[in-house]
């Protein structure tokens, strides 16, 4: 039976209602986009015969190519077991309808990209939450998870680097994770569209795959690779999941577009993939560098957890007002749009993207920090 109510995307239906058009845009989740002359350049790509591609119907479950190339990044796993889909969106949507029947549950970590929790709730699951604990760079409280997940969990989700912190689990959180997960024979849903983006060093976020036989892994191109605009993702699992996952894909989309197809193709080749995830780093570090030292200006307001990975800040904040009223004042006044902690259920709290142009990104805190010095003088 499905919930009467329906439960928005509470992140999504902020960004889709207030992001275009405004000067200052801090609330996306990835790096700053390319152009298409950028990456035509950066992949070396042949102008003449990309234009003379097709504009067919492309291959449903995604071109043969583009897949052997990402179950080259899993090792194990066979293009059989990989589906191009219309973004981590779309991945994200055929698991939950896929894998969860009447009765299970799904364990989930706040603050988090709630896109499997709000497709659970709608196909009316119960989403059991764990909170983690931020005085721990963001770790997971590991008698919270224990007493979560119990018999009638089909799915315990992650999000890994995660959205909105940025943080890495530690080696001791994955395998609190596994063990529960294997416990009671739950799946284990892996978004990890951050994986490439770390702070700190070149050595990118392991991935799930490998480490237990029921995990599934969501990727795309939106977020490392700065080409949010291909609507491109990926699902990788044992066959026979991604094979009934496909049967779902032709009824929500029948295929993503032969075009990103095409582009993602050239996008994932080296040198062109390191290239672009070298480009979303030095974005990612630089940007991380001046939001601190920019809301270091106002002393005892601003405090976040250095993000490990990810182009976004969970900034924590302390003045009289709530993140709605923040943001709301923000962009009333400023003409910058950040996202409220409230949106994630995390109070005095707001995710600030940083992987943007210098002087751009320098101009929208200098206003941020205007409005922030009205507050403090009740204004």
């Amino acid at each position: 039976m499905r919930n009467e109510a329906y439960h928005t995307f509470k992140v999504e239906q902020y960004l889709s209602e207030l992001e275009h058009g405004v000067v200052y845009n801090f609330s996306e989740s990835g790096v700053h986009p390319m152009s298409l002359q950028e990456l035509a350049d950066m992949a070396e790509i042949d102008t003449d015969a990309f234009m003379s591609t097709l504009i067919d119907y492309p291959q449903v479950n995604g071109k043969q190519s583009l897949r052997e190339t990402i179950a080259g990044f899993y090792p194990g796993s066979s293009p059989e077991g990989v589906m191009i889909t219309t973004g981590a969106t779309e991945a994200n949507t055929l698991v939950a309808n896929t894998l969860l029947k009447p009765g299970d549950n799904v364990v989930c970590f706040r603050p988090t990209y709630e896109q499997i929790s709000g497709n659970a709730q709608n196909n009316g699951n119960e989403v059991r939450w764990v909170d983690l604990i931020e005085a721990n760079e963001w770790g997971i409280d590991a008698q919270a998870l224990a007493a979560a997940v119990n018999e009638k969990t089909r799915i315990i989700h992650v999000v890994n680097p995660n959205n909105p912190t940025g943080c890495v689990l530690t080696v001791e959180d994955r395998a609190q994770i596994i063990a529960a997960a294997n416990r009671v024979g739950a799946w284990i849903v892996a978004d990890e569209v951050y994986a490439g983006t770390e702070r700190e060093g070149d050595v990118e976020t392991p991935s799930f795959w490998g480490t237990y036989d029921r995990v599934l892994i969501v990727n795309s191109m939106s977020k490392a690779y700065g080409l949010p605009g291909l609507r491109l993702g990926w699902l990788v699992g044992p066959e026979e999941i991604i094979e009934q996952c496909w049967r779902r894909h032709e009824y929500a989309s029948i295929s993503a577009s032969m075009l990103s197809m095409e582009l993602a193709d050239h996008a994932l080749a080296e040198p062109a993939r390191s290239k672009l995830k070298a480009r979303a780093r030095k974005l990612i570090r630089t940007g991380f560098d001046i939001l601190t030292e920019e809301l270091g200006r106002h002393q005892g307001v601003f405090e976040t957890v250095a993000p490990h990975a990810s182009a976004m800040s969970f900034v924590h904040f302390n003045l009289p007002i709530g993140s709605e009223e923040f943001a709301a004042r923000l962009l009333r006044e400023k003409d910058l749009l950040v996202i409220p902690g409230a949106r994630f259920g995390v109070e005095n709290h707001f995710r600030f993207s940083s992987a943007l142009p210098e002087d751009h990104l320098r101009k929208g805190l200098n206003h941020m920090n205007d409005l922030t010095r009205d507050i403090m003088e009740g204004r």
